[in-house]
């Protein structure tokens, strides 16, 4: 319990602390016109209540990451509790921030356009294509990992394909979903129900938790346990486990959706408090569910640990989607019939309203590269037709396959929105006007995240089953190497640039 509360209270310490010294170096000014005032359009562009901003950004960000990836990183052991906190503060809301505020400074620009802005055209036309990679894999998992869900609540027609069973009736209904969503003005269907939604999983979050503390608190995994890898499937602690965890520490993903709510903001003071304050939530939640997850297989009559209870459960339910599987478990038991539902809910209504953003954001990427106004419904129509059939082809892929692809893709964005962030600050620090060159080398927010995120994305190629499988074949070290010689040499790249600037 006392990691548990550790870390709550530093995760809420940091975003006052860390997340305002974010703020003032990044220079926000209240009196600066938002695109959401100055481009308003009745589509995209619309100014909307901070508050339902902040559910809506919390919404889209959340999905499955904070709770899928929260309950697969604790397997690793209570060590997933540091990266959940320091990478929320340090990495995460850095990156958040600064994508949402770099859009609402560069006229409401998706995230490619952001990126390549700072980094070059070049950058640009890769970011355009690893961002809707991204999104159509985001989005096939969060269309069937919640039409999983929804099968076991309320069984359909489904079909069979390949080794596996589709529930396509569920399928078809979310798809229609996403297409309205999709289309419709921002603020008639995401900012209209999405609060609700977004209360809703803070609401299982908070119960869950209240349980956990109430009933629960000698169970609880503790850092003074150890911090030794608890996998036991071999795979090294880094860079695994911080990819594992990924919307609840860092996530490429958040990067593409904070531009959408970036063109809602009327003012640039409500920054911290949706683009960082929305990844300390999401933090919270993946610490929630991370200690859930270790406590609640626990048997102190057996002396069985926590974490070793949770991977007695993953054995025995091998091939199984094991986190959904202890959502389940654990929203039921500890929340009643009532609360479990609830719960069920909000887990079901997470992914599918990540999913659904992540196609407004896909199509806002190529309206933004042909430069079409989307006031037109037919313009719409002629963008999101395309992605939605590449999203309906990608449901009937193995959804493993398509989960590990999406991680690495993911974390890989974060970097590139990283190293974009740290040319954005070092510019306006050297060649801003005169009251921003108030915090010396305020760059280094995003650079250190950015170095090693870096380690983390390079390194994950070479090591994970889906790569190149170093680890299999007793050649870690050598993963190491190749990720620190390519770190040092786009530092050395950096600093090269910053040299010439000068």
């Amino acid at each position: 319990m006392i990691t548990f509360l550790l870390a709550l209270v530093a995760l809420v310490v940091g975003f006052v602390l860390y997340g305002t010294l974010v703020e003032k170096v990044f220079v926000v000014d209240p009196k600066r016109t938002t695109p959401a005032v100055s481009q308003t359009d009745g589509v995209d562009y619309v100014p909307m209540k901070p508050w339902r901003i902040f559910l809506v950004q919390f919404l889209n960000i959340a999905g499955l990451g904070p709770i899928f990836g929260a309950i697969m990183g604790i397997f690793f052991g209570p060590s997933a509790f540091l990266w959940i906190v320091f990478g929320t503060i340090f990495a995460g809301g850095v990156h958040d921030y600064l994508s949402g505020m770099m859009s609402i400074r560069k006229r409401g620009a998706s995230l490619p356009d952001i990126v390549g802005s700072e980094l070059g055209s070049g950058i640009k036309l890769f970011m355009r294509i690893l961002s809707l990679l991204l999104l159509i894999l985001l989005t096939t998992t969060f269309l069937s990992g919640p039409a999983t869900l929804l099968q076991g609540l309320c069984s359909l027609p489904s079909m069979t394909w390949g080794t596996g069973t589709i529930p396509l009736v569920w399928v078809l209904i979310i798809f229609a979903y996403y297409v309205f969503a999709t289309i419709l003005p921002v603020d008639k269907l995401i900012g209209r129900f999405y609060p609700i939604f977004g209360g809703i999983l803070l609401f299982m979050g908070i119960g869950i938790m209240i349980v956990m503390l109430g009933w629960h608190a000698g169970e609880m995994p503790e850092l003074t346990d150890g911090l030794q890898n608890r996998q036991t499937n071999g795979l090294p602690i880094f860079p695994m486990m911080f990819v594992s965890i990924a919307c609840g520490a860092i996530s490429g993903f958040h990067g593409t959706q904070s531009p959408i709510m970036a063109r809602c903001v009327t003012n640039e003071r409500q920054g911290r408090w949706i683009f960082y304050g929305a990844m300390v939530a999401e933090g919270i939640l993946a610490l929630i569910w991370a200690a859930a997850a270790g406590t609640f297989f626990a048997d102190p009559e057996q002396g069985l640990y926590g974490i070793d209870g949770l991977q007695q459960f993953a054995a025995a339910h091998k091939g199984e989607n094991i986190a959904a599987l202890v959502v389940d478990r654990v929203s039921r038991s500890w929340l009643g019939t009532v609360g479990g539902i609830l719960a069920i809910i909000g887990v079901i209504a997470a992914p599918i309203t990540s999913g659904d953003t992540a196609l407004r954001s896909a199509r806002l990427i190529v309206a933004d590269f042909l430069e079409w106004d989307q006031r037109q419904v037919w313009r719409r129509l002629s963008i999101a037709l395309p992605l939605f059939l590449c999203v309906f082809g990608m449901v009937f892929v193995d959804f493993n396959v398509v989960w590990r692809y999406f991680s690495w893709t993911n974390q890989t964005l974060a970097v590139f929105t990283l190293w974009a962030g740290t040319v954005f600050l070092y510019r306006q620090e050297h060649f801003g006007i005169e009251k921003e060159k108030k915090y010396p080398y305020g760059y280094l927010m995003a650079l250190i995240p950015a170095l090693f995120m870096t380690m983390v994305s390079v390194s994950y190629i070479f090591i994970a089953p889906e790569g190149l499988k170093f680890a299999e074949k007793g050649l870690s070290l050598w993963a190491y190497l190749i990720a620190t010689i390519v770190t040092i040499l786009l530092l050395a790249l950096f600093i090269r640039w910053t040299n010439r600037q000068k």
